[in-house]
């Protein structure tokens, strides 16, 4: 069973993504913050991790390059709530911030199951 360990400061969206993947035969670790996350990497091995870009403290970003360093070969997808698009300027860009870190994919919430388990799907065949 593929273990996924799930990143996000809202409650709301780690709560709904974890009961995605229970229901899909996933063991699921959930972490409120990045701190929580890297903590998690080094306490346990993950074959894909999901990271939400933009929380308070420790971003998405500065998560999983943490976590690029303490698992190398670790899957990541990263998410966020916000939708980039070029249509305003001062805003970064997802892709481009995803691609940074070497995601796999990039989820846009709110997300469907089917898009978060094509996700997982592709970050396991990734790393296989």
């Amino acid at each position: 069973m593929a273990c996924i360990l799930i990143i996000d400061d809202d409650e709301a969206v780690r709560s709904a993504t974890k009961i995605v993947l229970d229901a899909n035969g996933f063991d699921v670790v959930t972490a409120a913050d990045g701190k929580s996350g890297i903590n998690a990497v080094k306490d346990r091995q993950f074959d894909a991790i999901i990271v939400d870009l933009f929380m308070p403290g420790m971003d998405g970003l500065a998560t999983a390059k943490a976590i690029r360093k303490l698992c190398p070969l670790t899957p990541i997808i990263t998410a966020s709530g916000f939708m980039f698009g070029g249509w305003c300027p001062e805003m970064p860009n997802f892709e481009e911030m995803a691609a940074e870190v070497g995601a796999t994919s990039a989820l846009y919430k709110p997300f469907r199951p089917k898009e978060l388990l094509q996700a997982i799907h592709k970050a396991i065949g990734a790393a296989a």
